[in-house]
Parts: structure tokens; C-alpha cells; sequence
């Protein structure tokens, strides 16, 4: 028994043994597994920081000035430790707003790794177009783009009417063209000519000379009757600049009185020798109205066509000019596109100015959706295209002259914010001490200064200056007559009164618009797009005025008007009555004073005794001022008529004489005149 006791309790012993080294050997394999995991990690990561210093840096493009946030933004940078790199650097001014120069960008960028790219972003990201091959003879003809240029109502439009058989002028406001319209005519001989037709009125000069940039010909149209005018020599300048062939079409030789003669003898002032008097350009007499000699106009262009040799490449992306842009509704964005080269398809991603975008849609000049576009051909193409003006660089030009100054402006808004606050930290400091028994007073509240933004500035400036401003938002329905309003408007005369265009756009009036008009004092002008009910309710409430135009100038007339009514009014004096004093009758009153009385005949129109008159003699004014009495024999009365004798007193004078002239006058206020 005692054996077999001893026996169990030594297996009993054994087999607990390995039980308690388990765990042990458990936490020694785990711990092993752990560290052999940290050292592969911790390899790995060498592995990739090693990787990472051989990889190249990262090409940041820096523009000549960014503020200190969207440089941070464009380095993926916190702003936080952005604005902590920025102070080890010695930096200053560490704003959000700051805007950093690019020598200071560059800088930056280089903490992080990055490797800056300076430039402007017309160099950086310009893109250039294919260059022409050297043989353009293996490649198709394309149909010759026309420019129709010339005087205001010298029958342009009406000329091309006769060509397309339609009518465009009658569709244009007040008969005049205020957009280039671009359409492609197919003739008889199935041959193919793409016509441009641009405004004549002096207004819209940007246009023309784009017109005249676009084209390979042009044909100057001049009025039989009238001969050279402003805008045709205008037009003549716009296409020797652009180095384009010119052919002469003298219209409306089938009305009374036309000299086409007069006509070509006032082209050689202008360097312009036709061919009937011994020079090379090609001179036709049409009428755009009859559709005489349309033909030979044809058949000229044609020729001049075929003696340039128009080819064109099919095979490549399409490259052209964007003609017109606007905003269509149910269409959105659409800008009228002429392809010069290659081939432009549904699809297609295109860039223009400083904007891209992919085509959805493309139409061509008579409605109809195409699915490409060769060269030579308009097509209308609507895309998410952003309508801007044609004045950016020069706008940021002067944005980058005025960035010294506009940090300046900042700098000393920010004291100002920082010595106002410390006035208030310790204004609450001692008052608090006052409640505490610490001070016998109680301090002074700080005076809160009125800090001025920059456009408080601004609108301090105007009112300390002598010139009136006038503020304008001009809205239109495409970006060519939205830049010629803005140009027409700035070169209005500004000695006494400046019109300022503070936003101009592409579009139909919207609240917001109205929102900001309000905001800054102005009114709205809208050129081909109006309004809706209840925005003009809206802007009525708030003061807007909304004026909506389709004639150009209509809407210069107006806008003198309106700047005629910020000047003082001239006084207009007008004679409404006149009397001639026939005798003087002394009148004794209490006291023994005597009063005059002047006996007068009415001679013309009638006299009022609360209207002003004045006396005159021998053709000067002696006196002006108010009557104390009219009477007609015993009756006072309030107007005499002419023919009617009647006796007046004159307040404060007397001194009147037989066969002087009294005048009634009305003192009217007129506007100042430009």
C-alpha cells in the first residue's frame, strides 16, 4: 500500500510539471514571433524611406504670387505646421491671406521636398498648336473663310442675305449687327464658302479686328452713296495689320444718286488701288438689296481663293478660334467654333484661352447636329465651357502691381485688430481688479475703431474725390457684346462723372446680381437678356435699378443720362409773360409814405403773381424778384392775360420807370450736359 501510495504521487508530481512550463514556453515563442515581426517592419520601412529618397522630387508649378493657404494646400501641407516651417524660416508674416512672392513660394517648397517650378501660367501650361508640314500641296482644299467688314448700315447683313438667301438683318435689334454671325454658303458650282459677318458700329472694334484675325479674306463693303466712312477705314487698318487680301464690293449702287466712282477715287487715300484704275485689288458693284452682280462677287472670292492655295490637314485634332461664346437656356454653355485645321468630333477635349473642356454637342449653322466638323466649317458646340472675358492678362498685371500694396493694407488692418484687442484684454483686467478692491476707479471703456477694409477704402477715396462714380453690372447674352459695352462704357468721358463697370458677365440678370448691385450702390444694365417679374419686384424693393437694351446705342444715351443726373442741375430760365409799364402811379399810405404802383399792358403770354419776374431796360436786367401786388382796377387777382391793363407792386423795389419791361419768368431745372 505504502508503495503504490509513493508511486502515484510521484506520476501525480510529474505530470504537473509540464503543465506549469507551458506558458512559459508559450510567452517565449510569442515574444520571439513579436520580435521577429518588429525587425521585418522596421526593415520595411527603411526599405520604402530608402525608395523614397531615390524617387525623383515632385514637380510643384509656383505662379508668381499665392497666398500662404493655397500654397499650403498645393504642397499638402497642414496650415498649422505650414505656418511653423514658414517661422523657422525667419519668416514674418505668417497669415493665411499673406500673399508670398514666388522667390518665397520657392523656398518653402523646397521644405518639403518638392521642386519648384517658377513662371507665369501662360508659360508654364500654354499649349501651341501643331506645326504646319512642309508640303501643304498632298493635302485636300478647304473652303475660304470671308470676313464681311465695313461701315455701320452699308448693307453688310443685307449683302450676305442675298447670298444665303435669308434674312439675318431683320432679325438683328434695330437692324444693325451686334454679334459675328458665322454661316457656311454652298454655290451653285457646289463649291464651299464659310462666311463671317461682324458689326459696323463704332462700339464693337474688338470684334471687328477678331473677325479680321480669323479670316483668309475679306471683302470690304462700301455704300455707293456715302464712300469711305470712319469705321471702314477702320476696317481696311484691321486687315492690313492681319496681313489679309481685301476685296472691294461697292453696294447699293442700284438706289438714286449712288457714285460708285467717288467711291474707289476715296479708297487711294487709304493705300487701296482697284483694278478699273490700274491696281491689283479686285473692285465689284453688287446691290445686297436686288442681288445684282452676286455672282462676279462669288466668282471673285473664289479666285482670290484658289490663287492662296486654302489646304488644310483632315487627319489631325482639330485646332480653329472661338468665334462667340454664351449661355443658352435649356443648352448651358455654347461658343461658336470656325475649325481651321484637322477634325473636331463629338467627344473631343478642347482648351481655349485659359478654360477646357469636352464637347457634348456640335451643330451646324443651320440647326442641324453633326458629329464632326472639318476644316473651314462654324459649328455651334456646347460644352461645359466657362464664358470668360479677353481681358485676363491684363487684369493680372495689374493684380500683381498691387499686391505690395494690398499686403501693406493688411499689415495695418491686422495692427490695428491686435491693438484693439489688447485694449480690450486690458480694459476687462482692470475692471475686473475695480470689482476686486484692487483700483478706486473704474477704467475707462476703450474706444472701438472703426477698422476699414480695403473696399472702405476705396469708397472713402471716391467720396473725398470731386468726380462722381457711377457703378454699373453688365450683363449680355455673349462675351463679344458683354466686352463691347464694358470698352464703350470706359471710354465715356470722365472729368465730372466716371462710370465703373464693378462686374460684368455672360447671361440672364439673376438675384444675385441684384444682391450685389444693392450691395455697391449700382445699377444693372442687361444687353440682349432681361429680367423675370419677380426679379424686378426684387429689385425695386431694393433700390436696383434694371435697365435691359438691344441697340447699342440706346443704351449710351441712357447712360449719359444717368450720369447727367449725378451733376448739379443747370437752371433754365424761361419767359412765360411780358408787360410793358405805361405809367407810374404814386400811392399815399398811413404815415405819409407813398408806394408806386407800375400801370402795365400785357404784350405777351400772361403774368402769375407767384412766379418770379424781372424788370429790364434797355435790354439789361435791373432787377429780379417777386410781385407784392397785381390788381385789375380794385381786384386782386392772380394771372393777367395779354391785352389786359392792370397795376403791379413790386416787393422791395420801386425804382421802375415808364417803358420798362417786366418778364415773368419760370426757372426750370435742366440736365447738365456732357
Amino acid at each position: 500500500m505504502p508503495s503504490s501510495s509513493s508511486s502515484s504521487s510521484a506520476s501525480s508530481a510529474a505530470s504537473a510539471a509540464p503543465t506549469s512550463a507551458t506558458p512559459q514556453a508559450n510567452a517565449f515563442v510569442k515574444s520571439t514571433r513579436t520580435a521577429k515581426e518588429n525587425a521585418k517592419r522596421q526593415i520595411e520601412q527603411r526599405s520604402k524611406q530608402r525608395k523614397q529618397r531615390q524617387k525623383p522630387a515632385k514637380d510643384v508649378f509656383i505662379p508668381d504670387a499665392i497666398t500662404v493657404s493655397n500654397l499650403a494646400g498645393l504642397l499638402g501641407a497642414r496650415i498649422g505646421h505650414f505656418e511653423n516651417t514658414m517661422k523657422a524660416l525667419g519668416m514674418e508674416i505668417i497669415r493665411h491671406d499673406h500673399i508670398l512672392t514666388s522667390e518665397e513660394a520657392s523656398l518653402l517648397a523646397l521644405e518639403y521636398n518638392v521642386n519648384p517650378i517658377v513662371g507665369t501660367t501662360e508659360k508654364l501650361f500654354d499649349l501651341s498648336p501643331q506645326p504646319e508640314p512642309e508640303d501643304m500641296s498632298i493635302y485636300p482644299l478647304r473652303p475660304p473663310v470671308v470676313t464681311i467688314m465695313g461701315h455701320v448700315d452699308h448693307g453688310k447683313t443685307t449683302l450676305l442675305d442675298s447670298l444665303r438667301k435669308t434674312s439675318v438683318a431683320a432679325g438683328e435689334a434695330g437692324g444693325i449687327t451686334q454679334h459675328i454671325g458665322a454661316f457656311s454658303v454652298l454655290l451653285p458650282s457646289k463649291q464651299r464658302i464659310t462666311f463671317l459677318d461682324t458689326p459696323g458700329h463704332a462700339a464693337f472694334s474688338a470684334m471687328r479686328a477678331r473677325g479680321a484675325h480669323t479670316t483668309d479674306i475679306v471683302v470690304l463693303v462700301v455704300a455707293a452713296e456715302d464712300g469711305v466712312m470712319p469705321q471702314t477705314a477702320e476696317a481696311i487698318k484691321h486687315a492690313e495689320e492681319a496681313g489679309v487680301p481685301i476685296i472691294i464690293a461697292i453696294n447699293k449702287c442700284d438706289k438714286y444718286g449712288a457714285e460708285p466712282d467717288k467711291a474707289k477715287q476715296a479708297l487711294l487715300k487709304y493705300g487701296i488701288t482697284v483694278e478699273d484704275l490700274g491696281g491689283e485689288t479686285q473692285c465689284v458693284e453688287v446691290s445686297g438689296l436686288t442681288g445684282k452682280n452676286l455672282d462676279k462677287l462669288e466668282e471673285a472670292i473664289l479666285t482670290l481663293a484658289e490663287v492662296l492655295d486654302l489646304r488644310a490637314e483632315v487627319d489631325i485634332r482639330g485646332e480653329g478660334h472661338v468665334i462667340e461664346s454664351q449661355i443658352e437656356k435649356g443648352r448651358g454653355n455654347v461658343a461658336t467654333v470656325l475649325v481651321k485645321r484637322g477634325t473636331l468630333r463629338v467627344g473631343d477635349m478642347i482648351v481655349a484661352g485659359d478654360t477646357w473642356c469636352k464637347v457634348k454637342a456640335l451643330v451646324d449653322d443651320t440647326g442641324k447636329n453633326v458629329k464632326e466638323a472639318p476644316p473651314g466649317t462654324p459649328v455651334k458646340e456646347q460644352a461645359k465651357l466657362v464664358v470668360t472675358n479677353r481681358a485676363l492678362k491684363k487684369e493680372r498685371q495689374e493684380q500683381l502691381k498691387s499686391l505690395v500694396a494690398i499686403n501693406e493694407k493688411r499689415r495695418l488692418v491686422a495692427e490695428e485688430e491686435d491693438e484693439e484687442k489688447a485694449a480690450l484684454r486690458e480694459y476687462k483686467r482692470n475692471a475686473w481688479l475695480f470689482h476686486q478692491g484692487a483700483l478706486d476707479s473704474h477704467p475707462e471703456a476703450p474706444q472701438a475703431k472703426r477698422l476699414l477694409s480695403v473696399a472702405a477704402m476705396a469708397a472713402k477715396e471716391e467720396e473725398e474725390s470731386e468726380v462722381k462714380n457711377l457703378r454699373m453690372v453688365v450683363k449680355g447674352d455673349v462675351s463679344g457684346t458683354v466686352e463691347a459695352v464694358c470698352d464703350v462704357l470706359s471710354g465715356l468721358p470722365d472729368n465730372q462723372v466716371k462710370v465703373s463697370v464693378i462686374q460684368n458677365g455672360v447671361g440672364n440678370i439673376t438675384e444675385s446680381d441684384i444682391q450685389f448691385a444693392s450691395s455697391c450702390g449700382a445699377m444693372i444694365l442687361g444687353f440682349n437678356v432681361k429680367a423675370d417679374k419677380k426679379l424686378i419686384q426684387t429689385a425695386r424693393q431694393m433700390g436696383v435699378k434694371i435697365k435691359s437694351y438691344n441697340v447699342i446705342y440706346k443704351l449710351l444715351d441712357d447712360v449719359k443720362v444717368e450720369m447727367a443726373t449725378l451733376l448739379p442741375k443747370d437752371i433754365e430760365v424761361q419767359v412765360v409773360g411780358e408787360a410793358k409799364v405805361a405809367q407810374i402811379f404814386p400811392i399815399k399810405l398811413k404815415g405819409g409814405q407813398t408806394q408806386n404802383v407800375a400801370g402795365c399792358r400785357i404784350t405777351n403770354g400772361g403774368v402769375n403773381r407767384k412766379e418770379d419776374v424781372r424788370i429790364v431796360r434797355d435790354g439789361e436786367v435791373i432787377w429780379d424778384g417777386r410781385l407784392s401786388t397785381l390788381k385789375r382796377v380794385k381786384e386782386d387777382i392772380q394771372e393777367a392775360k395779354k391785352g389786359t391793363e392792370c397795376g403791379m407792386e413790386f416787393d422791395g423795389f420801386q425804382d421802375f420807370k415808364e417803358g420798362d419791361v417786366i418778364q415773368s419768368i419760370k426757372k426750370i431745372e435742366v440736365l447738365r450736359k456732357l
